[in-house]
């Protein structure tokens, strides 16, 4: 293996390391759905939308 192999595993583990970070920062702020846009409103049940929205607050985010 040469130079370059090393130069993308190690960019390779920094970005998976970069993404676990992150999920586990957002779990630890009580991030319930942490991809959904609404996470901090959020009840929990995302999928594709927030249903515990009020309606007056997911039209203004749409």
């Amino acid at each position: 293996m040469g130079i370059v192999d090393y130069i993308a595993i190690a960019a390779i583990v920094l970005i998976v390391g970069a993404s676990v970070f992150y999920l586990v920062r957002a779990k630890k702020r009580g991030q319930k759905c942490v991809g959904c846009p609404y996470a901090k409103q959020c009840g929990g049940h995302c999928n594709g939308g927030c249903e515990s929205m009020t309606t007056e607050n997911k039209n203004d985010h749409e």
